[in-house]
């Protein structure tokens, strides 16, 4: 029986199977990449707000407490956003009449909130609760990022599950003591793991829960 196909199609087989393997490799690179990039995560990526408010100015600047904004964040699960009042506390005073702030006045004489748009979020089937990190060392730094150089606030980190598991399978590695939570220049020191697994012990981490699935998704 004469031979259907030259022997030249031996050699084009294997390139054409390469090819095929060699680009489902490149699609599957190319569609982690996407996954995680900005684009996708908007980590680093600044949200047009109401009012253009800066926590480069008021937090590095000024030196106001996270607290005084955020005043739940030690008692409840939402660290809360402030109500125009606490704005105008200060801004009553000084640069009354700027126009970046005029949103700020019109919902202070209308007392209708300002619509901020979410900045830090996580889907509906996780349950966050701030109080619970506060209270057990965890620094706003850490899932907020280096907030107090923000002049537009972005996301900070991914707050995907695989980055969340990271402080769950090691919380010494991130636990500061509870005077520096809210200290956005405390470093970690030399001997961080050996710190971190007193406070562990100390603020009564139940490491083995940590990783439970029922911890985030009830």
């Amino acid at each position: 029986m004469a031979q259907i196909f030259p022997k030249k199609a031996n050699d084009l087989v294997k390139v054409l199977a390469a090819a095929v393997v060699l680009g489902a490799c490149g699609l599957g690179t190319m569609a982690t990449g996407l996954w995680l990039s900005p684009f996708i995560t908007q980590q680093d990526v600044a949200k047009q707000q109401v009012v253009p408010f800066s926590h480069l100015h008021h937090v590095k600047g000024l030196g106001i407490d996270c607290r005084y904004c955020h005043t739940t964040v030690e008692t409840s699960s939402f660290a809360g956003i402030p109500p125009t009042e606490t704005c105008m506390s200060c801004h009553s005073q000084i640069w009354t009449n700027a126009k970046m702030l005029e949103p700020v006045r019109a919902s202070f004489k209308t007392q209708k909130p300002l619509e901020w748009l979410r900045v830090n979020d996580v889907p509906d089937f996780v349950y966050f609760n701030h109080s619970i990190h506060v209270n057990k060392g965890v620094g706003c730094v850490t899932c907020h990022g280096q907030v107090d150089e923000m002049a537009l606030t972005h996301k900070g980190q991914t707050l995907r599950m695989g980055w969340c598991l990271q402080c769950h399978r090691a919380p010494e590695q991130f636990l500061r003591p509870p005077s520096e939570v809210f200290n956005m220049q405390w470093q970690p020191p030399a001997d961080q793991s050996a710190k971190g697994l007193e406070l562990v012990k100390n603020n009564h981490v139940k490491v083995e829960q940590l990783t439970n699935c029922s911890v985030c998704h009830r």
